[in-house]
C-alpha cells in the first residue's frame, strides 16, 4: 500500500489535493455531486472585509491551453462567511479547511484574519496578495519584497493558525519576494497564482473582458509554474504548496519532486467538477508506476 498523506504545517492531510480559491467556491457546491472529505483540504473563495459583486461582465475569456477570468473576488464579506457558508460546510466536510484572504489595505488584511483565525474550522490562512484582477492593493503588495514582508508580519502579529502567503507570478524576481515573507515569519508560501493576460474579440476589435486584462490559467501556465515553484522551495525552508495548471496525477508528482508538500489545483475544477476526485483516485497507480511508496520522500526530489 501506497502512502499519500502529507504533513502540512502540522497538520496531517490524507493527500496532498487541495482545490485552489476561487474554484471550488465554499466547498458544499461540490459535495452534492461527490464526498468532498476524500480532499486533503480545499481553499476557500478569497473572503474579503465588505462584500464584493466583482468586475463588470464579460468576466471570462477562453484560451487553447486555458482561460482569462477576470471575477473580482466575488464574495459576500467575512462577516458572513462566519455566519452563513462556515455552518454550511461544517455539514459536509469534517476536515480542517484554508481560508483564502484577500485585502486592499494592511487594516483589511488583519482584520479578516483576525476573524477567520478565531474559526475552529478553518486549519490555515491563506493570505492572497496576489490577485492581478482587482484595481487596489492587491497587485502592489504582492510585487515588492518590503510590501509583501508588511502584509505578512501585520497578519502575524494577530494569528495563531499558520499563514501561508499566496504570491503573484507577474514579478521579476518572486525568490526575493518568497524570501522576504519568510524573514517576516510567514509559515508557508503558496504559489503561483494567476498570469496577466488578455484576449480581443476580432469582430469588435476590442477586448473580451470588460476588465481588459485578466488572469490566464490552466495547464499552459504548467511548466512556468512548476519552475517558480522549483526556484521558491530551493530558496526557503518553508513548505511550498504548488499550483497552476495542475490537471492529472502527474502532474501532482512533478510539482512534489520540484519542492511542494502540497498541490492545489484550480482551473481544471471548471472544466471538470470531478477533476480532484480523479486526481486523487489516480495517485496511488502513478505513485506505483513511479515506485513511490511515500508521497512525503519525494518532496523537493528534483533538487
Amino acid at each position: 500500500m501506497v502512502n499519500t498523506k502529507v504533513n502540512l504545517l502540522g497538520i496531517t492531510i490524507d493527500n496532498p489535493i487541495i482545490p485552489a480559491s476561487g474554484t471550488f467556491g465554499f466547498g458544499y457546491e461540490f459535495a452534492e455531486i461527490y464526498d468532498i472529505n476524500v480532499l486533503g483540504t480545499f481553499s476557500f473563495k478569497g473572503t474579503t472585509i465588505n462584500a464584493r459583486f466583482g468586475n463588470a461582465t464579460p468576466r471570462i475569456a477562453e484560451c487553447d491551453a486555458g482561460m482569462i477570468n477576470s471575477v473580482g473576488l466575488q464574495n459576500p464579506g467575512v462577516d458572513k462567511v462566519i455566519a452563513e457558508e462556515l455552518p454550511k460546510l461544517k455539514q459536509v466536510f469534517n476536515k480542517k479547511v484554508m481560508a483564502n484572504v484577500s485585502g486592499f489595505s494592511l487594516e483589511e488584511y488583519v482584520e479578516v484574519c483576525s476573524k477567520l483565525d478565531k474559526e475552529e474550522h478553518v486549519g490555515w490562512l491563506e493570505v492572497n496578495i496576489s490577485c492581478p484582477n482587482v484595481h487596489g492593493g492587491g497587485l502592489a503588495f504582492g510585487t515588492s519584497p518590503e510590501a509583501a514582508a508588511q502584509v505578512t508580519r501585520a497578519v502575524k502579529a494577530v494569528t495563531t493558525k499558520p499563514v501561508i502567503i499566496k504570491l503573484s507570478p507577474n514579478v521579476t524576481d518572486i525568490v526575493a519576494i518568497a524570501k522576504a515573507c519568510e524573514e517576516a515569519g510567514a509559515d508557508g508560501i503558496s504559489l503561483i497564482n494567476t498570469l496577466l493576460g488578455m484576449r480581443i474579440d476580432l469582430k469588435t476589435k476590442k477586448p473580451v473582458l470588460a476588465n481588459t486584462m485578466g488572469g490566464y490559467s490552466g495547464k499552459g501556465i504548467f511548466p512556468v509554474a512548476l519552475r517558480m515553484v522549483y526556484q521558491v522551495s530551493k530558496a526557503v525552508s518553508i513548505p511550498v504548496i504548488g499550483m497552476g495548471g495542475v490537471t492529472c496525477a502527474q502532474d501532482v508528482i512533478e510539482m512534489m519532486l520540484a519542492g511542494a508538500t502540497a498541490v492545489q489545483v484550480g482551473a481544471e475544477n471548471l472544466v471538470d467538477p470531478y477533476a480532484c476526485k480523479r486526481i486523487i483516485d489516480d495517485l496511488p497507480k502513478v505513485m506505483a508506476k513511479y515506485k513511490i511508496n511515500n508521497l512525503s520522500d519525494i518532496i523537493g526530489g528534483a533538487h
